[in-house]
C-alpha cells in the first residue's frame, strides 16, 4: 500500500480530499493493472521470430498447404473439425471481392463452376493478383491505415488538392509487388532515398493525417499543437509498422507495454523534421529525357574543356615568360571576420553580435538552421558596388534558402545575400528582397560543401552586373539587373540568415562559416581567384581566346550554342512538367528534442538523441546520431531500424494484417497493437511461419496472399455448425470461413459494375462529388450525385475530405480518415436499408442497371429478370424468384426490381 501502511494513515488524509483521491486512485490502478497485468520485455511479440517447421501435411489429409497444416493441428488439439469446401460460386465471389474488390461476371463464375479444380483455382488467384484492380483494392486497406484524407481537418478543414499522388503511388507499388521492406522505407524516407516524384509521393504517408492550421498565438498553444502533431505522426508510424501504441508514453511510462517516456521522445526526435506542405516535383516520365539531355551537355562540355584546357596551357606558358606577369597577392577587404576567438572585424569596426544559438567553435561560426545568426552594427559609409565572400561548410545539402553572408537594411526588408538552395536545390544564388536581383540558377549542383569548406563569393558591379563564384571560378552565368544602394547608418552585415532581424525561419543556415570578407567594390576574376587561393590557375577569356586558331574559336562557339540550346530545352521540360505534391515539407535541421515533464510543452527536461524502443529485440534502438542531427539522417535511421531483418515486429505485424483482411479477424485480434492489449495470437507458430515466409521470399506480399487464399481454411464454407459454434463462437480456430459484409467502397463499386457504368480509369486527381464553400476561412463540403462518367470511377479515386462525407459510404461504415483505421466497424442499421432504397446514387445505379438489362435483352422481360439475378448475385434465379421479379417489374418497373436486388443480404454479404 505504498507509503500508507494502515487505515489510520489514510484517515489522516481525510482533511485533504484531493490527496486522498489521488492515493485511492493509485491503489485502484495497481489493483487493476498490476505488474502481472502488463507486458514486460519478455512479451511474445518483442522476442525474435522462431524458426518454425510446419506440421507434416501427410498427417492432415484435409490440408491443401502449410497454412492448413497449422489450422488442422490446432483444431485436432481442440477436438474440432473444419467445414466442408464452399461451393465453387461462393469461392470465386469471395476471391474476387477479397483480391480486387469487384464481383466476378456471370461468365467468370460459370467458367469456374465447370472446372473447380485446385489448378483452375490457383490460376484464378494468379490472374487476380496480376490485375490492376488488385492495387486498388489493397491500396484502400493501406489508405485506411495511413488516415488518408484530402483536407486538413480541424476548424479550417481546407482541401489538399495534391495529396492524390500518394494514393497513386500506393496502388502502383502494390500492383508491382514492391518488396514490403522497400515499401515501408519509402514511406518513412522516400524523399531522401529516392528524390523525385515517387519518393516525395511515398513519404506523404507521414503528412496524410490531420493538420491544425489555427494553433493560437501564445507560445504554449503553438508548442502544444506541434507536440500533438508529432504524437499523431509518431503514433501512426508505431502502430502501422511495428504494432505498438507508443504514444501512450508521451506523458508517462506506458501502462501496459515496456515503453518508457524516455523512449517515446527519441522516437519523436527521429520524426521531428516532418512538417506538412507542398513540393513542386519533376514528373518521373520526363526524368529520363532530362537525364539524357544532361548527358549530351556533359559530353559537349568535355569537348569544350579539352579546347579550353589546351588554350589555357598556352596562355599560362606565355605568361611565365612575360616580365610583367601578374603577381596577385589577394585584394584587401574593408571588413574581415576570422571567427577564431570572437566575432570582431579584424580590419574595420563591424564587430558581430550573436543571436540565438549561434556559437564559435573550432575557429568557425556554427549555426543550427533554426534560431542562430549574427549581425553587425550599421555601416559607416554608403554602399552600392560591393563583393560578398565567405568560406562555408554545410551540415545538409538539402537545406533551402539558407543565407551565408549578406548586406541588408537595418529593418531587414532590403538585402543582397549569398544564398544556398533557394530557387534550385543544391545551387548558390544571389538572394535579394522579393528576388528582384535574383537570377541564374544555372550553376552546377553543390556536392562538396558538406564534406569540406567551400569558397563562395558574389560581386555586384556599379552597372548592375552580378557574378557568382565558387572556389575562385565563375559559377554559372553573369547577369545584369538594377543595382541596389545601401545607405550609411541604415545598413548592416548579416551572417547565417538570408535576411531579417529575428529568427523567423527566413533562410537560417545549418552549417559553419570559417571566414568572411566584405569589399566596397566589385572584385575582378583575377582578384577573386587570388583571394580563393587559385589565382595561378585563372586565365581570362580574352587571354584564352588569343591562344586559339580561328577554327578552334568557331568550334568553341558552335559547342557553346549547342549547350545553350539543350539547356533551354531542359529548363522548358523542368518548368512545364512538374507535379505539386502534398507531402513532407522537411526542415533540414529540426533541432534538439527534450523529454517533456508530464508531456507539458513548456517543461523540457533532459535532452535525447534520435532513437526507438529498446524492448524490441534485434535492431539497436540507439541510432548513433547527435541530438541535432539532420532530418535526413534521422529518418533514414528510423527506416533502417523498422525494416531491420531482425526486427521481430516488422513482419509479424504485416502478416497478421493481411490475415485479418482475408479471414475477418487477425491471428492477433488487434492489427495495430501487438502489445499487451492485443493479447496472444490464436496460432503463434503460424504467425511466425508466415512472417518468415515473407522475409525469405523477397518481402513479397503477393506470396502471402497466395499462401492464405489457396488454403482450405480460406476456401471452406461459412455455414455454421451449432455444436462447434458453442465451443468457438468467435471462430478463432478457423473451423469455418466467417461471412463478411462487403465494405462501403466495394458496395459502391459493385453497383457501378453491375449497372454497366463503372469507369475503370486509373490514377490522377480524384473525382469530386462534393461542392466547396468557403466561409470565414473555413471550407465546407456538400456531397451530391449526378449523371457524369467522371463520377463513376472506383471509390478509391474519390476526393475524400474530412467531414460532410458521402451519405451512402457513411451508412456502410466507411471510416473517418481523421484517425488510422486498421479494421472496419460493421454495423447493421435501418439507415442502411433506407440508403439502398432511396439514396440518389443508388437510384441512379438502379436506373442504369435497368437500362443495361433492357439494352441486352430487348423487350424480353423474363430474360431481363433472369439476367438481373445473374449480374447481381452471380447465379440464376429459381422459379419463385422469377415469378416475383416479373410481378414487381410489371407493376413498378424494372428499376424497382434492381433496387430490391441491391437491397439484399446476398448482394452485400460474402459467404
Amino acid at each position: 500500500m505504498s507509503d500508507y501502511q494502515s487505515i489510520y494513515e489514510l484517515r489522516k488524509l481525510s482533511s485533504h480530499p484531493m490527496k486522498l483521491a489521488i492515493v485511492l486512485f493509485s491503489i485502484l490502478t495497481l489493483t487493476l493493472t498490476g505488474e502481472e497485468k502488463k507486458a514486460g520485455p519478455e512479451w511474445w511479440s518483442l522476442q525474435p521470430i522462431k524458426k518454425i517447421i510446419p506440421p507434416e501435411l501427410d498427417k492432415h489429409p484435409l490440408a491443401l498447404n502449410e497454412v492448413d497444416a497449422f489450422i488442422q493441428k490446432k483444431l485436432k488439439e481442440n477436438k474440432l473439425t473444419s467445414s466442408k469446401l464452399a461451393s465453387p460460386r461462393t469461392q470465386i465471389r469471395r476471391l474476387y471481392f477479397d483480391l480486387i474488390g469487384l464481383p466476378p461476371s456471370p461468365e467468370e463464375i460459370t467458367k469456374f463452376e465447370k472446372n473447380p479444380s485446385n489448378e483452375a483455382y490457383k490460376k484464378t488467384v494468379d490472374s487476380l493478383l496480376k490485375s490492376k484492380h488488385y492495387g486498388e483494392r489493397w491500396g484502400r486497406h493501406w489508405l485506411d491505415i495511413a488516415r488518408f484524407g484530402e483536407s486538413d481537418g480541424f476548424g479550417r478543414n481546407n482541401p489538399r488538392n495534391n495529396l492524390w499522388p500518394f494514393r497513386d503511388w500506393v496502388i502502383t507499388a502494390l500492383n508491382d509487388d514492391m518488396p514490403y521492406d522497400e515499401f515501408v522505407r519509402m514511406q518513412i524516407a522516400g524523399d531522401i532515398l529516392k528524390p523525385g516524384k515517387d519518393g516525395t509521393a511515398a513519404v506523404a504517408f507521414l503528412a496524410a493525417g490531420l493538420h491544425n492550421t489555427v494553433v493560437g498565438g501564445s507560445e504554449f498553444m503553438k508548442k502544444t499543437a506541434r507536440q500533438d502533431e508529432l504524437e499523431e505522426i509518431t503514433g501512426t508510424v508505431g502502430q502501422t509498422f511495428f504494432g505498438l501504441t507508443v504514444t501512450c508514453a508521451r506523458c508517462h511510462d506506458h501502462k501496459y507495454d515496456p515503453i518508457s517516456q524516455k523512449e517515446y521522445y527519441p522516437l519523436t526526435s527521429a520524426l521531428k523534421g516532418v512538417f506538412h506542405g507542398e513540393r513542386d516535383v519533376q514528373d518521373s516520365e520526363f526524368v529520363e529525357e532530362i537525364s539524357a539531355l544532361q548527358k549530351e551537355i556533359n559530353a559537349l562540355q568535355e569537348r569544350l574543356g579539352a579546347i579550353d584546357s589546351a588554350a589555357r596551357g598556352k596562355a599560362i606558358k606565355k605568361r611565365k615568360h612575360e616580365p610583367q606577369a601578374i603577381q596577385n597577392e589577394g585584394p584587401l577587404p574593408i571588413s574581415r571576420w576570422e571567427f577564431d576567438q570572437n566575432l570582431n572585424d579584424s580590419i574595420g569596426k563591424m564587430h558581430g553580435t550573436i543571436s540565438g544559438a549561434a556559437k564559435l567553435e573550432n575557429g568557425a561560426l556554427v549555426l543550427n538552421g533554426r534560431d542562430s545568426f549574427v549581425m553587425t552594427p550599421s555601416l559607416d559609409k554608403d554602399i552600392q558596388e560591393k563583393t560578398l565572400e565567405a568560406w562555408v561548410q554545410l551540415n545538409d545539402l538539402s537545406q533551402k534558402g539558407s543565407g551565408v553572408i549578406g548586406i541588408q537594411s537595418t529593418d531587414g526588408q532590403i538585402f543582397d545575400s549569398i544564398v544556398f538552395g533557394e530557387k534550385s536545390p543544391q545551387t548558390w544564388m544571389a538572394g535579394s528582397d522579393t528576388l528582384k536581383r535574383s537570377q541564374g540558377n544555372d550553376g552546377p549542383k553543390e556536392t562538396e560543401a558538406q564534406s569540406k569548406p567551400i569558397h563562395v563569393a558574389i560581386t555586384y558591379s556599379k552597372d548592375g552586373t552580378i557574378t557568382r563564384y565558387r572556389k575562385g571560378q565563375v559559377y554559372g552565368d553573369s547577369y545584369k539587373t538594377k543595382s541596389q544602394s545601401f545607405e550609411k547608418g541604415k545598413s548592416q552585415i548579416l551572417f547565417g540568415m538570408r535576411h531579417g532581424t529575428k529568427a523567423e525561419m527566413r533562410g537560417i543556415l545549418s552549417g559553419r562559416i570559417l571566414r568572411a570578407q566584405f569589399y566596397d567594390r566589385a572584385l575582378n576574376p583575377a582578384e577573386i581567384a587570388a583571394s580563393a587561393g587559385t589565382e595561378s590557375n585563372f586565365i581570362s577569356d580574352d587571354e584564352m581566346l588569343a591562344m586559339m586558331s580561328d577554327n578552334e574559336k568557331k568550334l568553341r562557339n558552335d559547342i557553346n550554342g549547342q549547350i545553350k540550346s539543350i539547356t533551354e530545352n531542359i529548363k522548358n521540360l523542368e518548368s512545364r512538367k512538374k507535379t505539386k505534391i502534398y507531402s513532407v515539407a522537411a526542415r533540414s535541421n529540426p533541432g534538439t528534442t527534450y523529454v517533456l515533464n508530464r508531456g507539458h510543452a513548456l517543461q523540457p527536461r533532459e535532452k535525447v538523441n534520435p532513437g526507438s524502443v529498446s524492448a524490441v529485440t534485434g535492431p539497436n534502438a540507439n541510432f548513433g546520431l547527435a541530438a541535432d542531427a539532420a532530418d535526413s539522417e534521422r529518418r533514414k535511421k528510423l527506416a533502417e531500424w523498422i525494416t531491420h531483418s531482425n526486427n521481430p515486429l516488422f513482419t509479424r505485424v504485416i502478416a497478421n494484417r493481411i490475415w485479418h483482411h482475408h479471414f475477418g479477424i487477425g491471428l492477433v485480434k488487434t492489427p495495430n497493437d501487438l502489445g499487451f492489449n492485443g493479447g496472444m495470437p490464436s496460432h503463434p507458430e503460424l504467425l511466425d511461419w508466415l512472417a518468415t515466409e515473407l522475409k525469405t521470399n523477397g518481402y513479397s506480399l503477393k506470396h502471402l496472399h497466395r499462401l492464405m487464399v489457396n488454403s482450405r481454411a480460406y476456401r471452406q464454407s461459412s455455414i455454421p455448425n451449432l455444436k462447434t459454434l458453442e465451443s468457438d463462437s468467435d471462430n478463432r480456430l478457423v473451423w469455418r470461413k466467417s461471412p463478411t459484409r462487403i465494405d462501403a467502397e466495394s458496395l459502391r463499386d459493385s453497383m457501378l459494375k453491375v449497372s454497366g457504368k463503372l469507369n475503370t480509369a486509373m490514377g490522377g486527381p480524384g473525382f469530386r462529388d462534393v461542392t466547396f464553400r468557403s466561409l470565414n476561412g473555413t471550407t465546407y463540403y456538400t456531397p451530391f450525385d449526378k449523371e457524369d462518367d467522371s463520377l463513376n470511377r472506383r471509390t478509391i479515386y474519390r476526393f475524400s475530405p474530412r467531414g460532410q462525407r458521402s451519405t451512402i459510404l457513411d451508412a456502410f461504415d466507411c471510416p473517418d480518415p481523421s484517425t488510422t483505421a486498421p479494421s472496419r466497424s460493421i454495423t447493421t442499421t435501418p439507415i442502411q436499408a433506407l440508403a439502398l432504397l432511396n439514396n440518389a446514387f443508388v437510384l441512379r445505379m438502379a436506373e442504369g442497371f435497368a437500362k443495361r438489362l433492357r439494352e441486352d435483352n430487348q423487350d424480353k422481360i423474363e430474360e431481363q429478370v433472369i439476367r438481373s439475378y445473374e449480374l447481381a448475385y452471380g447465379r440464376k434465379p429459381d422459379p419463385e424468384e422469377i415469378r416475383l421479379g416479373l410481378k414487381l417489374s410489371e407493376d413498378h418497373g424494372l428499376q424497382a426490381l434492381c433496387r430490391v436486388l441491391f437491397n439484399s443480404n446476398e448482394f452485400v454479404v460474402i459467404d
